[in-house]
């Protein structure tokens, strides 16, 4: 066991304060990872406050981990000494059900690890990456390219993934128009990733206050749904809409953007339950579909797809005293637009 440094939420809704946690000696498949940097993701704000339901307490979030291997166990073939690598949302599968076996251990039929809040195969709680060390199976680990500098690829570890995974899976390239609703942490790379692949890009944001960032970072279009004329004027324009905010949506006006078998992809999780009309799935053949991370080798196409176009996330660089006031801005959306905590600073 080591004892490290970490920021941890002791009680639901409690701010956040230095604490020392215990991680558990590296075994034959483990790495022992010196966290570089910690993306700070809505989700750990939903998870702090129980916007999701019961958590486990104390809680150290983060699960966009990008550091350096320091050690590792005596069965590891993958890593060595050094490496630069990355740890995303999960740490652990069955790894035997049908979608582990496709390299799709978030949806493991068991139920896969959650890097924090969760509770490992071993009966152990899990804590994240507001800390100075994590071990993890080499399994759950992906290598970081060595074009992607460590600070701007810890977001991709969820929000790129988060993107990827269904602008792939929905077709998004050239000849397709594709929407993003949102235009924060997880909507700028979308804005980027989908620029990348070819498609033409359209931001749907509540206010037109992002928009000239939104233009510099590959968006076609940028529009304001607080403007009622926008729906009106894009109707049936979209083969793919992401949306990923985390506030209910009015879904029926969101779908009627579609063209006709088009999808609406959500990645955002709102703490309420959201109403549809059927009839704006029905009418027009569309999907209503989700997506949630990636699996591990699609997290590392991520990262290499990343590299090769020079995508990192655009960041705000903090040191670890100033995670509760990040928290605030990231409700507030003041932030452009993903805060990196220097776990130096812990």
């Amino acid at each position: 066991m080591t004892t490290v440094a970490a920021y941890a939420a002791p009680a639901a809704k409690a701010p956040l304060e230095r604490t020392t946690i215990e991680r558990r000696a590296v075994r034959e498949h483990d790495v022992l990872i010196d966290i570089k940097f910690a993306g700070i993701c809505h989700s750990d704000i939903h998870q702090v406050r129980e916007g999701w339901g019961e958590a486990i307490f104390p809680m150290v979030p983060g699960h966009e981990i990008a550091g350096v291997v320091s050690e590792v166990g005596p069965g590891v073939t993958r890593f060595k000494v050094g490496d630069r690598v990355g740890v995303g949302c999960m740490v652990d599968s069955c790894r035997e059900c049908e979608m582990c076996l496709a390299g799709k251990e978030q949806y493991c039929l068991q139920g896969q690890t959650p890097t924090y809040n969760g509770v490992g195969r071993d009966g152990e709680p899990t804590y994240g990456g507001y800390s100075e060390k994590v071990v993890v199976d080499e399994n759950f680990v992906v290598r970081i390219p060595d074009g992607l500098s460590l600070d701007v690829a810890a977001p991709l570890l969820c929000a790129g993934i988060t993107l990827y995974s269904p602008l792939k899976r929905f077709g998004a390239g050239p000849g397709r128009k594709v929407a993003i609703v949102g235009m924060g942490g997880l909507g700028h790379m979308g804005v980027k990733l989908a620029h990348a692949m070819g498609a033409e890009v359209t931001v749907l944001s509540q206010s037109l206050r992002k928009k000239d960032d939104g233009l510099r970072l590959g968006a076609d279009h940028y529009h304001a749904t607080s403007d009622p004329k926008t729906f009106e004027e894009l109707r049936g324009s979209f083969d793919l809409i992401v949306s990923t905010v985390s506030a209910p949506l009015d879904f029926g006006a969101y779908l009627s953007l579609l063209k006709p078998e088009g999808t609406l992809a959500n990645v955002g999780a709102p703490e309420e339950p959201v109403s549809l009309n059927l009839f704006s799935l029905i009418g027009g053949g569309r999907s209503l579909a989700g997506s949630m991370i990636g699996g591990i080798p699609e997290t590392q196409e991520t990262l290499d797809f990343c590299a090769e176009h020079g995508i990192g996330a655009e960041i705000e660089l903090i040191a670890a005293s100033e995670i509760n006031e990040a928290y605030e801005r990231v409700e507030n959306s003041d932030v452009r637009y993903r805060f990196v905590i220097d776990t130096a600073t812990i």
